[in-house]
């Protein structure tokens, strides 16, 4: 693919069948306690990406047994009840932010010293709140670069000293809930258990409640009160055969050009079922003018009629992945949209807020950003090359723009190999129809 990618303007509304990919967040997760579990366990629907790779890659540098096949999305994993193979070595988390918390947490219990590395965009995200918590645990962190970011080195606790007590930690997760998803699937490895207390204003999440759901899944029940997690002593991840959801983050971009359009899209698979927060994202839409119905193939959202998008206040601060898609769908709405409670966002793969600002003003339509909101008015985006800045959800949600207006051009798109690495294949083949 080269340098840019030219979005086709589509000249009648789209009748789409979309097959997506596996669940980004479900494949790492599931890969982490398949990796803890005793026996081996086979993964069905996995991601293939680059962030899926690293993590898959950094289970095998461990001395994991991993069978991996990408024609039936089919990988397994042998597991040795906690324990880790080897005692030392070094791995590579990318960009994965998924991989580089839960990689680390489970290092920072295994016996031996380990090497943790990563991609420089995954080197500026914060990591400091989840070092605190594992070096007051007995792990000890060396900084090789930067105090408080990746790359760094670990020795693990190995075995606890006081297994008949309960470990209690204290956690800040206001920057990344995955700090805490991280401390959650590692837990088994704790067989006195772990009691987690949040001193945070924000307790829950909507990827914390997957991680719940997925870990209940592989046997281990995690209790949360409103305040604390705790996983009782004695719990043990068990092996067996795991399905992972499509990715419904991957899901709504079509489901939102369904929207711009006055077209009609259904994903194969993503149904109300699914345990994924960005289904919050799909009921969105019926507010923005949409109709929205569970067929027996999947969700089908049909546009409004001519895409006449109605504007309105959102707070995602539950499925904001969907940010810039949202983002790229206001300019054509028929009054303001304001996207609230999102300031975290600017400590992900980009400065997510700031880089939606630039971009559609780049083109042309006026935005206010806020540190932890952004409003977007109405306008023509005018044509123009949007920098995507190493962001995947950058390249795939403003692509959207230019199924409705002409010259939009996205640069970098490679860059979706993170999590969709044939999105704009797809597109293409969707837009020849």
């Amino acid at each position: 693919m080269k340098n840019t990618y030219k979005v086709k303007t589509l000249n009648k509304k789209p009748d789409w069948l979309v097959q997506v990919p596996g669940s980004k967040s479900m494949t790492n997760r599931a890969l982490l306690m398949a990796s803890l579990a005793d026996g081996k366990t086979l993964l069905k629907g996995v991601l293939f990406s680059d962030d899926s790779r690293n993590f898959l890659g950094s289970l095998k540098s461990l001395g994991f047994a991993v069978e991996a096949d990408e024609q039936t999305k089919e990988v397994s994993v042998t597991g040795l009840n906690g324990e880790i193979p080897t005692k030392s070595g070094e791995i590579y988390v990318g960009s994965a932010g998924t991989a580089a918390r839960f990689l680390t947490a489970m290092l920072a219990l295994a016996e031996g010293t380990f090497t943790i590395n990563a991609s420089e965009q995954m080197k500026k995200r914060p990591m400091k709140p989840l070092f605190d918590v594992l070096s007051q645990m007995g792990a000890e962190i060396t900084y090789l670069e930067s105090e408080g970011f990746l790359p760094i080195k670990i020795k693990g606790i190995g075995k606890t000293p006081h297994a008949d007590k309960m470990c209690r930690v204290k956690l800040d997760i206001s920057k990344s809930t995955q700090f805490l998803s991280a401390l959650l699937l590692i837990s088994p490895m704790l067989k006195q258990g772990l009691h987690i207390e949040i001193t945070s204003e924000r307790k829950d999440g909507s990827y914390i409640r997957i991680t719940r759901k997925m870990m209940e899944q592989f046997d281990a029940s995690v209790k949360f009160d409103g305040k604390s997690y705790e996983l009782p002593g004695g719990t043990a991840y068990k092996a067996g055969v795991y399905q992972i959801e499509p990715d419904v983050s991957a899901a709504c971009y079509f489901y939102a050009s369904a929207a711009l359009t006055g077209g009609r899209a259904i994903v194969e698979n993503v149904t109300w079922e699914c345990m994924q927060g960005d289904l919050k994202f799909i009921r969105l839409l019926g507010e923005l003018g949409c109709s929205i119905r569970e067929t027996n193939i999947g969700i089908e959202v049909i546009g409004a009629e001519n895409g006449r998008i109605k504007g309105l206040t959102a707070d995602m601060k539950d499925f904001s992945d969907q940010t810039m898609t949202l983002a790229a769908l206001a300019p054509f709405a028929d009054s303001a949209v304001r996207i609230e409670n999102i300031g975290h966002i600017r400590l992900q793969e980009s400065d997510r807020i700031h880089a939606i600002a630039t971009e559609l003003t780049r083109l042309g339509i006026k935005c206010n950003e806020e540190e932890s909101a952004i409003t977007i008015y109405p306008g023509t985006p005018k044509p123009g090359i949007v920098e995507t800045y190493d962001d995947h959800r950058i390249a795939m949600a403003f692509a959207l723009i230019g199924l409705r207006a002409k010259g939009i051009e996205i640069a970098n798109p490679l860059c979706c190999k993170k999590t969709f690495e044939e999105y704009f294949d797809v597109l293409d083949r969707l837009c020849a129809d």
